[in-house]
């Protein structure tokens, strides 16, 4: 799909959702589909937090806070250096840690932003991480992240929910379907 390069055609999608929901592996798809940048919410932890999650200590709300203004520049650069649309893989469990992210269109005006909630069963993401390997991400970490996640409102008017209970694949082609659906692309 041919996304405008105008300014007022500049789109952010975060995508959001506990771990083993498959943010990476959509957003990927996501990227790939649209021609937009991609950008790895977990390969821009810092140590510390990956040390603390490696150890199933859970993160903070002081953990996250720079951690999320970080992930928002780097969209927000992305955007100043002509990518048409950034795609950004990043947890995003409460509103608060959402709203941090939704600055972005006041700092750059002509932003449209919309987070892909992807919505797992606790049993789907518990066998997911379990089958996965070399994810600092250790299922005893499974329910603090649970613990944490506020799922998005009906008044969080900017979300895009999709079913990830399903194959990639589908999950993948419904989140495709559903960011076109909304008008964001």
């Amino acid at each position: 799909m041919t996304v405008s390069s105008s300014p007022l055609h500049r789109v952010v999608l975060v995508v959001c959702g506990p771990a083993a929901s498959g943010k990476s592996s959509v957003a990927e798809a996501l990227a790939d589909e649209f021609n937009f940048q991609y950008i790895e919410g977990d390969s821009h932890h810092p140590q510390s937090s990956i040390d603390k999650m490696t150890s199933g200590i859970p993160l903070s709300d002081d953990d996250r806070w720079d951690w999320l203004v970080g992930l928002r520049e780097l969209a927000k650069q992305g955007l100043l250096a002509g990518h048409p649309g950034v795609v950004v893989s990043c947890s995003a469990l409460k509103h608060t840690y959402r709203d941090v992210i939704r600055i972005l269109p006041a700092e750059q005006p002509g932003v449209m932003l919309r987070f892909v909630y992807l919505k797992v069963s606790p049993n789907v993401l518990l066998a997911r991480i379990k089958a996965r390997n070399g994810h600092f991400m250790k299922d005893s970490m499974l329910k603090s992240q649970l613990d944490s996640l506020e799922e998005p409102l009906l008044e969080e008017t900017d979300v895009i929910t999709v079913d990830a209970n399903v194959g990639l694949s589908d999950v993948t082609s419904n989140a495709i379907y559903s960011v076109r659906k909304s008008a964001t692309v």
